[in-house]
Protein backbone atom coordinates (compact mmCIF):
# COMPACT_ATOMS: atom_id res chain seq x y z
CA UNK A 1 0.00 0.00 0.00
CA UNK A 2 1.43 3.52 -0.30
CA UNK A 3 1.13 5.64 2.50
CA UNK A 4 1.21 9.32 2.97
CA UNK A 5 1.60 10.94 6.02
CA UNK A 6 -0.10 14.03 7.06
CA UNK A 7 0.78 16.29 10.25
CA UNK A 8 -1.62 16.06 12.90
CA UNK A 9 -3.04 19.30 14.57
CA UNK A 10 -4.95 20.50 10.98
CA UNK A 11 -8.11 22.07 11.15
CA UNK A 12 -11.37 20.21 9.61
CA UNK A 13 -11.57 22.89 7.16
CA UNK A 14 -7.41 22.39 6.10
CA UNK A 15 -8.25 18.57 6.28
CA UNK A 16 -11.07 18.94 4.06
CA UNK A 17 -9.16 20.63 1.24
CA UNK A 18 -6.36 18.06 1.33
CA UNK A 19 -9.15 15.16 0.90
CA UNK A 20 -10.68 16.86 -1.93
CA UNK A 21 -7.05 16.71 -4.09
CA UNK A 22 -6.08 13.71 -2.54
CA UNK A 23 -7.80 11.28 -5.48
CA UNK A 24 -8.10 7.48 -4.98
CA UNK A 25 -4.73 6.35 -6.28
CA UNK A 26 -4.61 2.61 -7.23
CA UNK A 27 -2.11 0.23 -5.56
CA UNK A 28 -1.11 -3.24 -5.77
CA UNK A 29 -3.83 -4.19 -2.70
CA UNK A 30 -6.43 -2.34 -4.58
CA UNK A 31 -6.88 0.50 -1.55
CA UNK A 32 -4.96 4.11 -1.03
CA UNK A 33 -4.02 4.38 2.80
CA UNK A 34 -3.43 7.77 4.53
CA UNK A 35 -2.30 7.74 8.04
CA UNK A 36 -1.70 10.39 11.07
CA UNK A 37 -1.26 10.50 14.19
CA UNK A 38 -0.85 12.78 17.48
CA UNK A 39 -3.82 15.18 18.06
CA UNK A 40 -3.62 18.87 19.58
CA UNK A 41 -6.24 18.30 22.42
CA UNK A 42 -5.04 17.62 25.85
CA UNK A 43 -1.88 15.55 26.19
CA UNK A 44 -2.73 13.32 28.13
CA UNK A 45 -5.74 10.60 28.59
CA UNK A 46 -7.35 8.26 31.33
CA UNK A 47 -5.09 5.50 30.71
CA UNK A 48 -2.20 7.40 28.71
CA UNK A 49 -2.89 4.94 26.26
CA UNK A 50 -2.99 5.60 22.24
CA UNK A 51 -5.90 5.15 21.10
CA UNK A 52 -5.21 3.67 16.72
CA UNK A 53 -8.37 3.79 14.69
CA UNK A 54 -8.37 2.94 11.24
CA UNK A 55 -11.24 3.80 8.89
CA UNK A 56 -12.52 1.65 5.79
CA UNK A 57 -14.33 3.76 2.77
CA UNK A 58 -16.27 2.30 0.88
CA UNK A 59 -15.86 2.61 -3.03
CA UNK A 60 -17.19 5.72 -3.43
CA UNK A 61 -13.95 6.78 -1.32
CA UNK A 62 -12.95 10.09 0.37
CA UNK A 63 -13.55 12.46 -2.17
CA UNK A 64 -17.30 11.74 -2.66
CA UNK A 65 -17.98 15.10 -0.09
CA UNK A 66 -21.33 12.70 1.44
CA UNK A 67 -20.64 10.03 3.93
CA UNK A 68 -17.37 9.10 3.33
CA UNK A 69 -16.16 12.20 3.63
CA UNK A 70 -18.11 12.60 6.85
CA UNK A 71 -16.62 9.80 8.66
CA UNK A 72 -13.15 11.12 8.05
CA UNK A 73 -14.17 14.31 9.00
CA UNK A 74 -15.88 12.83 12.63
CA UNK A 75 -11.93 11.00 12.89
CA UNK A 76 -10.30 14.47 12.20
CA UNK A 77 -12.22 16.06 14.70
CA UNK A 78 -11.63 13.12 17.21
CA UNK A 79 -7.73 13.59 16.14
CA UNK A 80 -7.85 17.06 17.35
CA UNK A 81 -9.93 17.44 20.12
CA UNK A 82 -9.13 13.67 22.55
CA UNK A 83 -5.81 13.16 23.52
CA UNK A 84 -3.01 10.02 22.14
CA UNK A 85 -5.45 9.20 18.61
CA UNK A 86 -3.81 7.45 15.87
CA UNK A 87 -5.57 7.43 12.78
CA UNK A 88 -5.15 5.75 9.18
CA UNK A 89 -7.51 5.63 6.45
CA UNK A 90 -7.99 2.78 3.97
CA UNK A 91 -9.80 3.56 0.66
CA UNK A 92 -11.23 0.43 -0.97
CA UNK A 93 -11.35 0.49 -4.83
CA UNK A 94 -13.99 -2.63 -4.87
CA UNK A 95 -15.88 -4.56 -2.46
CA UNK A 96 -13.24 -7.21 -2.55
CA UNK A 97 -11.05 -4.84 -1.06
CA UNK A 98 -13.58 -4.76 2.04
CA UNK A 99 -12.46 -8.12 4.32
CA UNK A 100 -8.84 -7.45 3.35
CA UNK A 101 -8.84 -3.93 4.00
CA UNK A 102 -10.88 -4.40 7.85
CA UNK A 103 -8.75 -7.28 8.23
CA UNK A 104 -5.51 -5.06 7.90
CA UNK A 105 -6.36 -2.89 10.38
CA UNK A 106 -7.61 -5.42 12.85
CA UNK A 107 -4.50 -7.42 12.46
CA UNK A 108 -2.06 -4.64 12.90
CA UNK A 109 -3.71 -4.09 16.72
CA UNK A 110 -6.08 -1.20 16.14
CA UNK A 111 -8.50 -0.81 18.59
CA UNK A 112 -11.24 1.04 16.71
CA UNK A 113 -11.67 -0.37 13.09
CA UNK A 114 -14.51 1.82 11.20
CA UNK A 115 -16.78 0.59 7.94
CA UNK A 116 -18.47 3.07 6.29
CA UNK A 117 -21.41 1.93 4.29
CA UNK A 118 -24.18 -0.15 4.16
CA UNK A 119 -22.40 -2.47 1.27
CA UNK A 120 -19.71 -3.35 3.93
CA UNK A 121 -21.90 -5.47 6.52
CA UNK A 122 -21.51 -8.67 5.72
CA UNK A 123 -17.52 -8.11 5.60
CA UNK A 124 -17.79 -6.61 9.15
CA UNK A 125 -19.58 -9.55 10.36
CA UNK A 126 -16.99 -12.19 9.17
CA UNK A 127 -13.83 -10.05 10.41
CA UNK A 128 -15.64 -9.03 13.72
CA UNK A 129 -15.77 -12.45 14.17
CA UNK A 130 -12.35 -13.34 13.70
CA UNK A 131 -11.12 -10.31 15.67
CA UNK A 132 -13.19 -10.42 18.96
CA UNK A 133 -10.29 -7.92 20.81
CA UNK A 134 -11.35 -5.20 17.93
CA UNK A 135 -13.87 -2.94 17.81
CA UNK A 136 -15.92 -2.12 14.90
CA UNK A 137 -18.12 0.36 13.43
CA UNK A 138 -20.69 0.34 11.08
CA UNK A 139 -22.55 3.17 8.69
CA UNK A 140 -25.48 2.76 7.72
CA UNK A 141 -26.44 -0.56 8.62
CA UNK A 142 -27.78 -2.57 12.15
CA UNK A 143 -25.40 -5.87 13.07
CA UNK A 144 -26.16 -6.97 16.46
CA UNK A 145 -25.60 -10.20 18.62
CA UNK A 146 -21.97 -9.53 18.05
CA UNK A 147 -20.20 -7.84 21.12
CA UNK A 148 -17.60 -6.30 19.10
CA UNK A 149 -19.37 -4.36 16.48
CA UNK A 150 -21.63 -1.20 17.08
CA UNK A 151 -23.97 0.27 14.09
CA UNK A 152 -24.58 3.62 13.67
CA UNK A 153 -28.34 3.78 11.81
CA UNK A 154 -29.84 7.13 11.39
CA UNK A 155 -33.53 8.27 10.18
CA UNK A 156 -32.54 9.49 7.04
CA UNK A 157 -36.24 9.78 5.93
CA UNK A 158 -36.92 12.30 8.58
CA UNK A 159 -34.21 14.67 6.77
CA UNK A 160 -35.39 13.81 3.48
CA UNK A 161 -38.79 14.50 4.43
CA UNK A 162 -37.99 18.25 5.65
CA UNK A 163 -35.52 18.55 2.22
CA UNK A 164 -38.84 17.84 -0.04
CA UNK A 165 -41.36 20.31 2.12
CA UNK A 166 -38.28 22.86 1.22
CA UNK A 167 -38.28 21.20 -2.97
CA UNK A 168 -42.43 21.03 -3.20
CA UNK A 169 -42.97 24.82 -1.60
CA UNK A 170 -40.35 26.11 -3.94
CA UNK A 171 -42.00 23.79 -7.05
CA UNK A 172 -45.34 24.57 -6.15
CA UNK A 173 -45.32 28.39 -6.02
CA UNK A 174 -42.20 29.10 -8.12
CA UNK A 175 -40.07 30.56 -5.86
CA UNK A 176 -36.98 30.72 -7.28
CA UNK A 177 -35.75 31.85 -11.20
CA UNK A 178 -36.08 29.14 -13.90
CA UNK A 179 -39.13 26.98 -12.20
CA UNK A 180 -41.28 25.55 -15.61
CA UNK A 181 -44.64 24.79 -15.63
CA UNK A 182 -44.25 20.93 -15.67
CA UNK A 183 -44.13 20.48 -11.22
CA UNK A 184 -41.17 17.83 -11.76
CA UNK A 185 -38.84 16.92 -9.68
CA UNK A 186 -35.77 14.26 -10.10
CA UNK A 187 -34.13 11.79 -7.79
CA UNK A 188 -31.01 10.23 -8.88
CA UNK A 189 -30.26 7.31 -6.50
CA UNK A 190 -27.11 4.75 -6.07
CA UNK A 191 -28.11 1.60 -5.55
CA UNK A 192 -31.75 0.47 -4.16
CA UNK A 193 -30.66 -0.50 -1.02
CA UNK A 194 -31.90 0.84 2.78
CA UNK A 195 -29.23 4.14 3.13
CA UNK A 196 -30.45 5.72 0.18
CA UNK A 197 -34.17 4.46 -0.82
CA UNK A 198 -34.86 6.09 3.03
CA UNK A 199 -33.89 8.94 2.02
CA UNK A 200 -35.92 8.68 -1.15
CA UNK A 201 -38.98 8.14 0.51
CA UNK A 202 -39.13 10.39 2.72
CA UNK A 203 -38.43 13.20 0.34
CA UNK A 204 -41.57 11.93 -1.49
CA UNK A 205 -43.51 12.27 0.68
CA UNK A 206 -42.84 15.46 2.05
CA UNK A 207 -42.98 17.06 -1.33
CA UNK A 208 -46.23 15.67 -1.53
CA UNK A 209 -47.25 16.94 1.51
CA UNK A 210 -46.76 20.55 0.04
CA UNK A 211 -47.29 19.95 -3.49
CA UNK A 212 -49.92 16.74 -3.79
CA UNK A 213 -50.08 16.88 -7.81
CA UNK A 214 -46.21 17.12 -8.83
CA UNK A 215 -44.07 14.21 -10.28
CA UNK A 216 -40.99 12.99 -8.39
CA UNK A 217 -38.82 11.21 -11.00
CA UNK A 218 -36.53 7.96 -9.26
CA UNK A 219 -34.16 6.49 -11.08
CA UNK A 220 -30.78 4.67 -10.07
CA UNK A 221 -27.28 4.85 -11.36
CA UNK A 222 -26.14 1.44 -9.85
CA UNK A 223 -22.86 3.55 -8.67
CA UNK A 224 -21.44 5.47 -6.08
CA UNK A 225 -18.25 6.73 -7.18
CA UNK A 226 -19.38 7.88 -11.29
CA UNK A 227 -19.61 11.27 -11.79
CA UNK A 228 -20.44 11.40 -15.54
CA UNK A 229 -23.23 8.84 -14.81
CA UNK A 230 -24.70 11.01 -12.03
CA UNK A 231 -25.17 13.99 -14.74
CA UNK A 232 -26.23 11.40 -17.22
CA UNK A 233 -29.11 10.49 -15.02
CA UNK A 234 -29.83 14.23 -13.96
CA UNK A 235 -29.91 15.37 -17.79
CA UNK A 236 -32.37 12.61 -18.22
CA UNK A 237 -34.39 13.57 -15.32
CA UNK A 238 -33.83 17.53 -16.44
CA UNK A 239 -35.46 16.51 -20.06
CA UNK A 240 -38.74 15.56 -18.67
CA UNK A 241 -39.41 18.67 -16.79
CA UNK A 242 -37.34 17.98 -13.50
CA UNK A 243 -36.30 21.13 -12.41
CA UNK A 244 -34.85 20.53 -8.75
CA UNK A 245 -32.54 17.50 -8.58
CA UNK A 246 -31.79 15.04 -5.38
CA UNK A 247 -28.70 13.10 -5.71
CA UNK A 248 -28.47 10.38 -2.96
CA UNK A 249 -25.69 8.32 -4.71
CA UNK A 250 -22.17 9.55 -2.94
CA UNK A 251 -19.53 10.62 -5.36
CA UNK A 252 -22.00 10.17 -8.23
CA UNK A 253 -24.34 12.64 -6.97
CA UNK A 254 -21.62 15.48 -7.51
CA UNK A 255 -22.11 14.68 -11.51
CA UNK A 256 -26.23 15.15 -10.68
CA UNK A 257 -25.49 18.80 -9.09
CA UNK A 258 -23.19 19.68 -11.65
CA UNK A 259 -25.71 19.08 -14.70
CA UNK A 260 -28.18 20.57 -12.65
CA UNK A 261 -25.55 23.93 -12.06
CA UNK A 262 -24.88 23.89 -15.61
CA UNK A 263 -28.94 23.37 -16.88
CA UNK A 264 -29.65 26.76 -14.69
CA UNK A 265 -32.14 24.57 -12.64
CA UNK A 266 -31.35 23.23 -9.08
CA UNK A 267 -30.25 20.81 -6.49
CA UNK A 268 -31.04 19.53 -3.21
CA UNK A 269 -27.86 18.18 -1.48
CA UNK A 270 -27.28 14.77 0.76
CA UNK A 271 -25.47 13.86 4.16
CA UNK A 272 -24.07 16.81 4.12
CA UNK A 273 -24.68 20.71 3.33
CA UNK A 274 -23.33 20.53 -0.13
CA UNK A 275 -23.94 24.01 -1.01
CA UNK A 276 -20.32 24.79 -1.51
CA UNK A 277 -20.30 22.56 -4.79
CA UNK A 278 -22.81 24.46 -6.47
CA UNK A 279 -23.76 27.90 -4.45
CA UNK A 280 -26.99 29.18 -6.02
CA UNK A 281 -28.05 26.13 -7.27
CA UNK A 282 -28.14 24.06 -4.23
CA UNK A 283 -31.29 25.07 -2.22
CA UNK A 284 -30.64 22.69 0.75
CA UNK A 285 -29.20 19.80 1.65
CA UNK A 286 -30.61 16.64 3.88
CA UNK A 287 -27.98 15.77 6.21
CA UNK A 288 -27.08 13.26 8.57
CA UNK A 289 -24.27 13.28 11.15
CA UNK A 290 -21.90 10.28 10.27
CA UNK A 291 -19.09 12.30 11.71
CA UNK A 292 -20.41 12.37 15.17
CA UNK A 293 -21.09 9.33 15.33
CA UNK A 294 -17.81 8.70 14.49
CA UNK A 295 -16.58 10.83 17.17
CA UNK A 296 -18.80 9.62 19.80
CA UNK A 297 -17.74 5.95 19.18
CA UNK A 298 -14.11 6.77 18.76
CA UNK A 299 -14.16 8.51 22.24
CA UNK A 300 -15.96 5.69 24.23
CA UNK A 301 -13.51 3.21 22.86
CA UNK A 302 -11.08 5.91 24.68
CA UNK A 303 -13.14 5.91 27.90
CA UNK A 304 -13.64 2.21 28.05
CA UNK A 305 -17.95 2.81 27.34
CA UNK A 306 -17.86 1.27 24.01
CA UNK A 307 -21.26 -0.33 23.84
CA UNK A 308 -22.12 -2.96 20.75
CA UNK A 309 -25.69 -2.95 19.05
CA UNK A 310 -27.41 0.21 17.77
CA UNK A 311 -27.17 3.68 18.01
CA UNK A 312 -29.87 5.55 16.40
CA UNK A 313 -29.65 9.03 15.10
CA UNK A 314 -32.61 11.22 14.37
CA UNK A 315 -34.27 14.60 14.59
CA UNK A 316 -35.01 14.09 18.50
CA UNK A 317 -31.18 14.33 19.05
CA UNK A 318 -29.91 15.87 15.88
CA UNK A 319 -28.48 13.03 14.53
CA UNK A 320 -30.24 14.15 11.04
CA UNK A 321 -32.19 17.62 9.28
CA UNK A 322 -31.31 19.68 6.66
CA UNK A 323 -29.19 22.55 6.11
CA UNK A 324 -29.61 25.67 5.77
CA UNK A 325 -31.81 27.38 3.05
CA UNK A 326 -31.27 29.06 0.03
CA UNK A 327 -31.55 33.18 0.61
CA UNK A 328 -34.30 34.94 -1.00
CA UNK A 329 -37.37 32.23 -0.28
CA UNK A 330 -40.02 33.27 2.09
CA UNK A 331 -40.40 33.29 5.27
CA UNK A 332 -43.21 30.48 4.53
CA UNK A 333 -40.93 27.81 3.39
CA UNK A 334 -39.01 28.02 6.97
CA UNK A 335 -42.17 27.59 8.87
CA UNK A 336 -43.25 25.01 6.65
CA UNK A 337 -40.61 23.08 7.49
CA UNK A 338 -40.56 23.52 11.09
CA UNK A 339 -44.31 22.98 11.52
CA UNK A 340 -42.55 19.70 9.53
CA UNK A 341 -40.05 18.58 11.92
CA UNK A 342 -42.49 19.43 15.08
CA UNK A 343 -45.12 17.16 13.46
CA UNK A 344 -42.21 14.37 12.62
CA UNK A 345 -40.96 14.59 16.71
CA UNK A 346 -44.46 14.83 17.86
CA UNK A 347 -45.53 11.47 15.88
CA UNK A 348 -47.70 13.35 13.82
CA UNK A 349 -46.54 12.78 10.79
CA UNK A 350 -45.20 9.12 10.58
CA UNK A 351 -42.32 9.01 7.28
CA UNK A 352 -42.15 6.06 5.29
CA UNK A 353 -39.21 4.33 4.36
CA UNK A 354 -41.10 2.65 1.17
CA UNK A 355 -40.17 4.38 -2.12
CA UNK A 356 -43.24 5.18 -3.79
CA UNK A 357 -42.83 3.69 -7.70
Amino acid sequence: MQKRIWQSGLSILAAAALVAGCGTNNSSSGTTNTSNSGGTGNTTSTSGKTIKVGLVTDTGGLNDNSFNHLAYVGMQEAQKDLPNIQTSVVQSQSESDYVPNLSHFAQDGYNLVIAVGYLMADAVQQVAKEYPKTHFLIIDDSITGIPNVASAIFQSQQAGYLAGVVAGMVQRNHLLKNINSHNTVGVVGGQEIPPVDTYIAGFQQGFHSVDPTGKVIVEYTNSFNDEAAGSQYAQNEISQGADIIFPVAGGTGIGSIKAAQSAKVYAVGVDTDQSYLAPGTVITSAIKRVDTSVFDTIKAVQDGTFKSGVNNFDLSNNGVGIAPIISGLPKSVTDAVNQAKQEILSGKIQVSTTVQK
